[in-house]
Parts: C-alpha cells; sequence; structure tokens
C-alpha cells in the first residue's frame, strides 16, 4: 500500500506540464502549437527561447530528481526506483493533457541522478556525445538511456535501479518512434543552436 500510494503521488506530480503552464504563464502562448508541438525543453528552446528552456528544462527535471531522491532517503533504492518510474509515466501520459505529454527525457534523467548520480553523469556525456556529434537531440536522447541501463548496474549492483533503467530506455524509444522515423528517412532536422533552422526533438 505504501508503494502504491508512493506511485500514485509521484505519477501525478510527474504529470504537471510545465512546458505549457509556462508558455501560457510568461509567454502568453500554447507551446504544443509551436516549432515540434513537444512540451519539453528542446521545443520550449524553439518556441519561448533560452530563459523559456531552461525553466522548462529544470522544472521537469525536478519532477524526476524531487521525488526519488526524497523517497530513496526515508524507503530505500526500491521505492525510489518504483517512484522514478512513475514519474516519467506521468510526463510522457499526462492526465491533464488527455494522456499525452513529453517525451520523457528531462524528467528520466532528473531522476537517474536521484538514484545514482555517476550513471546520471554517463548519460549525460551519452546524450552529449549524440547530440553533439550529429545534432540531433532526439539521437543523444536515445544514446543516453541506452547506456544508463549499463550505467546503473555498473555502479549499484542493484536490479530495482537497473530494471528502471530498462524502463525508462524502452519508454524513450517509444516516446521518439517518430524521431527514429525521421531519422532513417533523412528528415530529422538538428538542434536549432547547432544547425540553423533545426527542429530537434
Amino acid at each position: 500500500m505504501t508503494y502504491a500510494g508512493l506511485f500514485i503521488v509521484a505519477f501525478f506530480l510527474g504529470s504537471i506540464p510545465f512546458g505549457v503552464l509556462v508558455s501560457r504563464a510568461f509567454y502568453n502562448r500554447d507551446i504544443r502549437k509551436s516549432g515540434s508541438g513537444n512540451i519539453g525543453a528542446m521545443n520550449a528552446l524553439r518556441s519561448l527561447g533560452k530563459r523559456g528552456a531552461v525553466a522548462v528544462l529544470l522544472l521537469d527535471a525536478a519532477k524526476g530528481v524531487i521525488p526519488a531522491a526524497l523517497v530513496v532517503h526515508f524507503f530505500g533504492l526500491e521505492a525510489g526506483a518504483i517512484v522514478a518510474a512513475a514519474a516519467i509515466l506521468g510526463h510522457c501520459f499526462s492526465p491533464w493533457l488527455k494522456f499525452k505529454g513529453g517525451k520523457g527525457v528531462a524528467t528520466s534523467l532528473g531522476a537517474l541522478f536521484a538514484l545514482c548520480w555517476p550513471a546520471g553523469v554517463v548519460a549525460v556525456l551519452g546524450w552529449l556525445a549524440g547530440a553533439l556529434t550529429t545534432t540531433y537531440s532526439s539521437v543523444g536522447s536515445i544514446l543516453a538511456h541506452l547506456v544508463a541501463p549499463f550505467a546503473l548496474w555498473y555502479f549499484t549492483r542493484n536490479p530495482w535501479l537497473t530494471g528502471y533503467g530498462v524502463l525508462a530506455a524502452l519508454l524513450i524509444l517509444y516516446t521518439h518512434r517518430e524521431n527514429i522515423a525521421r531519422l532513417r528517412n533523412g528528415q530529422e532536422q538538428g538542434i536549432s543552436f547547432l544547425r540553423r533552422n533545426g527542429r530537434g526533438s
């Protein structure tokens, strides 16, 4: 019952669509109606500018790091892994957006840092390697989450944390399925500040 309650709370915290809230409250627009239509930080960069993108990035990451860190402290790693999974699922399938949402990258990476910060560093390095060498945020996001389960296992040997890494990787692959199709067709465009007129993910 405790784990179920923690899951529900973390899911609804994760479901808060900060991209929509920031764009409406401070920019008088709906981020879903500009750029790629995604509610995450990369589309915020295109639609709202640097400050808006940073705000969305930090708020989305906080949805993962804060509940996971608190639960790990009070209930342990097993509960932390469950809460981390709930937060990213809430972000990707927000009930406030008719069970649609973002792609889960910032929230997932935030949770990863709360569960095992060295694995979080490895994942961020994976994102940088993928994004900077290709100019595609989607490639960076996918690569970060493909290396995350291995990093979690290497640093912790904990099956629950590694299981979270596997779940997050599968979910990121799912939320980036359209990006993967565009990459295969040569239609994916790059990050705006790395490649002019880029759309990113």
